[in-house]
């Protein structure tokens, strides 16, 4: 947590990246492996390799990063670390910043992974979020999204993953709501081409650290 407020998002922001977000669980307190999560959206993935060769090189970054980067291997940082690479869905090819309103500890970040048996079918899911209406309701109903996007490159493939942003508990239990009742909701998944084409779905609910882009 002090790396990151304190030496990787100084050195993002540094470096021109905007819109950084770091979120823990709103689990963490009685989680037995307590996790964060750090969204970061880049243009390309060579922007991403310049940024890594910059820092090694950044003297105030190593500083400020002194402690995490020359951790001891009996006292490391973290357990583990996984990265995931993710691309934009085509009707959704941008993060979006949520419009809320509420202090950010009051603050919910839904943040989903939907998983498929294979590659075809995990296709038709994507379709489903596109072009058959998925990304419209969530935009109807203001479900805040921040971004659709599909992993090209993590430990759950094939998935796609996307981040909706509530004011509060109460308020996702409201936005939820109106989407499994909704009449576009009720028509989308009894179509007989959209079947069964989620194997398994993982949900996180986020709460956003305090220095947060957002």
């Amino acid at each position: 947590n002090h790396y990151f407020k304190n030496a990787l998002l100084p050195a993002l922001h540094k470096y021109g990246y905007k819109n950084i977000g770091v979120f823990k669980s709103l689990a963490n307190d009685t989680a037995v492996v307590k996790k964060m999560y750090v969204l970061m959206p880049i243009k390309n993935l060579s922007d991403q390799l310049a940024f890594t060769q910059k820092i090694n090189k950044d003297k105030a970054y190593q500083a400020a990063g002194f402690d995490y980067i020359n951790a001891v291997y009996n006292n490391a940082a973290y357990i583990r670390m996984e990265v995931i690479i993710m691309n934009a869905f085509s009707m959704a090819p941008q993060m979006i910043l949520p419009r809320l309103k509420a202090l950010k500890k009051d603050r919910v970040y839904e943040l989903r992974s939907y998983e498929s048996a294979s590659e075809k079918i995990f296709s038709n899911k994507v379709q489903m979020f596109n072009e058959g209406g998925e990304i419209n309701l969530f935009k109807r109903l203001n479900f805040n999204a921040v971004f659709y996007a599909t992993v090209l490159a993590g430990s759950h493939m094939p998935n796609l993953m996307y981040m909706t942003s509530f004011e509060n508990m109460k308020d996702r239990e409201s936005h939820w709501n109106a989407f499994v009742d909704s009449p576009e909701w009720k028509k989308l998944s009894s179509m007989p081409e959209y079947q069964n084409n989620i194997s398994h779905i993982d949900i996180m609910l986020l709460q956003p650290m305090e220095y947060s882009d957002f």
